[in-house]
C-alpha cells in the first residue's frame, strides 16, 4: 500500500479521516480527506488517475469507482440522477458509484474502494 504524503493541514478544525483507493493497476492508496468533501475532490487532488469531468455535477459518469462490499451499507442510497449517469459507464457493476455523490462523514472513515477503469484519464 502507498501512504501518500498528508494534502489536510494537521492544524485544521475538522477530524481527519482516511479512505483506501485501489487504482487501475490494483495499487492500493491510503488517503487522508475531511468530513464535507466528495470522495472524488480527495481522490483528484491527491493525483491520482482519475478524470472527474464534470467537477462534481453528476453529470458524467468520469468519477466512477467501485465501493468495497462491507461499505456499500454505509453510503446512502443513490439519487435518480447518479443512477441515470452509471448508466452511461461502461464497466458498471452492481457496487458502482459516482465518487462525487459520496461525501465523506465520520461514519465513512476507512472507505475502502477501487477506480473503475472507466474513471481513468
Amino acid at each position: 500500500m502507498v501512504q501518500s504524503p498528508s494534502l489536510v493541514n494537521p492544524q485544521s478544525p475538522f477530524k481527519i479521516m482516511k479512505i483506501y483507493v485501489t487504482d487501475q493497476t490494483g495499487k492500493e492508496h491510503e488517503l487522508e480527506g475531511l468530513e464535507g468533501w466528495r470522495v472524488m475532490e480527495i481522490i483528484r487532488d491527491y493525483g491520482l488517475p482519475i478524470k472527474a469531468e464534470c467537477g462534481g455535477a453528476c453529470c458524467c459518469a468520469t468519477c466512477h469507482v467501485y465501493v468495497d462490499g462491507a461499505w456499500q451499507d454505509k453510503l446512502f442510497p443513490p439519487r435518480d440522477d447518479e443512477i441515470d449517469m452509471l448508466d452511461e459507464a461502461p464497466d458498471l457493476e452492481d457496487n458502482s458509484r459516482l465518487s462525487c455523490q459520496i461525501i465523506m462523514s465520520e461514519e465513512l472513515d476507512g472507505l475502502k474502494l477501487t477506480l473503475s477503469e472507466s474513471a481513468r484519464p
